[in-house]
């Protein structure tokens, strides 16, 4: 059984110094990049904030980024092709390695993100 989220130890974190493996698992569920799914909220300082969410059995993560960062973090990444989608070979090795990610390719038609 899932903890509801208010229960979920709730973390902001620069992408950068995520854990790896909480890296490639953000790829996974978000493999056609991530400046399109950044949300906005005010923090303790009441600043206008970016960040990417992401959530795990044990925590909610709120990625910080701007969109501009959201892009260049994906352009300077080796697993994501000239498209900005995550590489084949990639997703395949990610899918393995933690296979009980549910990513966003299943649940939502990217047809409709293309410009």
């Amino acid at each position: 059984m899932k903890p509801s989220r208010s229960n979920k130890l709730r973390v902001i974190k620069d992408f950068e110094k995520l854990d790896s493996d909480i890296q490639e698992q953000i790829k996974l569920v978000y493999p056609y990049g991530f400046s399109q799914h950044l949300i906005e909220f005010k923090n303790k300082d009441n600043e206008t904030v970016y960040a990417l969410p992401f959530e795990t059995d044990e925590k909610m993560y709120m990625v910080r980024m701007s969109v501009k960062k959201a892009i260049q973090l994906v352009e300077d990444d080796d697993d994501f092709d000239d498209e900005g989608n995550l590489r084949h070979d990639i997703r395949e090795k990610y899918e393995d390695d933690h296979g009980d990610i549910e990513y966003l390719a299943e649940n939502e038609n990217y047809d409709s993100l293309e410009d």
